[in-house]
């Protein structure tokens, strides 16, 4: 069972980087130990930032350092990052199109029994209504580390969102297809009966349900959309176009308004109309507990998806 959460994965090649690229600076707001950056502040104490709990801060102070050339890494849970500096992030990063990657950590439900105050479930619907603002959710480690060593060789503001535990490993070190905006595609696309796409921590549960529903003798293909936004419309159209699919299911761990599941629903229907079913979160205060739990309780687990999957057909 793997144990290195996707927040680490991102310190250990911002740490390899940075080393020779004098460039890469991480900032945080009093969360450097939550996003497992305290070793790049111990390693690079001349290319690290801490501002204290001042979000608003630290996207400016980011944008302010793009602007003189660095490669800005913003640090901070997520669900503060993407409401409290959400006004820094419009103006100060995508308006301004400046090199700032905003790594929102401990996202969705991530932090439990601390409430609706700390989870992030509308993120990905404010992030990607912000024009030249990419939004990205990776799934695991491996893709996680793919998508920072990409975004260390562009210049373009985008917003990483990454949850606090450690996930089961989907792909590895010596077989992690990645495409930049590109979606993986898991499983026989020609052959399925139905697709499920995920994002995130979800990803995990959607090819468990893969597995679940080939021992029930359905055949489905599991599209991981790390790459909310710009989303990968052209693997959509084409499943959408394949008459062995009867239907799509999204998993997300976001609200149902304006996420993963709109914006599927969205290609879909403008190009070969089926049935799109969401799996989110609710529209109230999620009930409490470990991101499993909570899953679980929504249906959102693999048992879940799996069950959701076989109502299209």
């Amino acid at each position: 069972m793997n144990k290195i959460p996707n927040r680490q994965a991102i310190c250990e090649v911002l740490m390899k980087e940075a080393a020779d690229d004098k460039n890469i600076v991480v900032l945080c707001s009093d969360s450097r130990g939550s996003g497992s950056m305290t070793p790049f502040f111990n390693e690079f104490p001349e290319q690290a930032v801490e501002v204290g709990i001042a979000e608003q801060d630290l996207v400016s102070i980011s944008a302010g350092l793009a602007k003189c050339g660095k490669k800005a890494f913003a640090v901070s849970p997520a669900s503060f990052l993407s409401t409290r500096s959400y006004e820094q992030a419009k103006v100060d990063c995508a308006y301004s199109n400046t090199n700032v990657t905003l790594i929102g950590i401990s996202g969705g439900v991530s932090y439990g029994a601390l409430g609706m105050s700390h989870h992030s479930a509308q993120d990905i619907a404010g992030m990607s209504a912000i024009p030249n603002m990419r939004v990205y959710l990776p799934s695991d480690r491996f893709q996680t580390a793919k998508l920072i060593e990409a975004l260390l060789q562009d210049e373009k503001p985008a917003y990483i969102r990454v949850g606090r535990n450690a996930v089961e490993d989907i792909y590895t070190e010596d077989d992690c297809p990645f495409e930049m905006d590109k979606a993986t595609v898991i499983g026989d696309a020609d052959e399925a009966q139905v697709a499920i796409v995920a994002t995130g921590e979800l990803v995990q549960y959607a090819v468990k349900a893969q597995k679940l529903l080939a021992e029930e003798g359905v055949k489905a293909v599991v599209v991981d959309m790390y790459c909310v936004k710009p989303l990968d419309k052209e693997i959509l159209e084409k499943l959408a176009a394949n008459p062995n699919i009867k239907g799509f299911v999204t998993a997300e761990e976001h609200s149902p308004f304006g996420g993963l599941g709109s914006m599927v629903a969205q290609v879909v229907s403008a190009s070969n109309p089926k049935k799109v079913l969401e799996l989110a979160l609710p529209d109230a205060p999620v009930i409490t507990g470990t991101s499993p739990e909570v899953f679980k309780y929504y249906e959102m687990d693999s048992e879940g998806i799996a069950k959701k999957a076989k109502e299209l057909l």
